[in-house]
């Protein structure tokens, strides 16, 4: 599997010869270019995970991709008129990308704070024939899923996280890989201390890999 992070929660999973990219959002950059994408999975409708003035483009650069997200993203995309049929990601959900089996989970955003309303946000799971569970996506939110992740993107900061939940979390699900995500509300120094933190308390079988904007990495 190889991982290729654009920034904050946008990542380019590909995996048994599948291009899957996850959130392309307004904190994320470098995905506009990409193609030959086989599915674009989106996990919620913040700007940060879905940045609706790009995507049409992206869609059109990659006609064949298929397009899931949760269901008040695909009502939304839907009433902006944004270019693709986007397909509502249920919880309990299943369907195949090529050879790769996605699965949706979760269904909740994290709380923020009690004011605001908690919206919809999908967990995905990737299944190849080799490995349940391959990789996580957990978009905004902290859900464990009762099996385990072989690698999780795990969101290192957020306005509705504190670090300690973040270590909590990862030490939850234990996944032998864990990427961070969800970062670029950090500034460069704050971005160090997070990931830090989370690479020191990690659980010891599990392997942090840190990788920056742009880099392609092997797990």
């Amino acid at each position: 599997m190889h991982l290729t992070h654009f920034g904050h929660s946008c990542v380019l999973v590909e995996i048994d010869g599948t291009r899957i990219l996850f959130d392309p959002g307004t904190l994320s950059s470098g995905f506009e270019q990409l193609t030959d994408i086989d599915a674009i999975l989106v996990t919620h409708q913040h700007p940060d995970h879905a940045d609706v003035a790009r995507l049409p483009a992206l869609v059109a650069a990659n006609p064949g991709a298929q397009l899931h997200c949760d269901p008040q993203t695909a009502a939304q995309l839907a009433e902006l008129g944004t270019a693709g049929e986007w397909q509502p990601a249920h919880p309990g959900d299943q369907f195949d990308i090529g050879p790769v089996h996605v699965r949706v989970t979760g269904g909740d955003h994290a709380v923020i704070h009690p004011d605001i309303p908690i919206i919809n946000n999908a967990f995905y799971l990737l299944d190849t024939a080799a490995q349940r569970a391959a990789f996580g996506h957990p978009g905004d939110s902290l859900f464990v899923p009762d099996e385990p992740i072989d690698v999780l993107a795990i969101p290192a900061a957020a306005p509705w996280l504190k670090i300690s939940e973040s270590v909590d979390y990862l030490r939850a699900v234990a996944p032998r890989v864990a990427v961070p995500i969800h970062q670029a509300v950090l500034s460069p120094p704050g971005v160090a201390i997070h990931h830090g933190r989370l690479a020191e308390m990690k659980p010891a079988p599990t392997t942090f890999v840190d990788f920056t904007d742009g880099n392609r990495v092997e797990v």
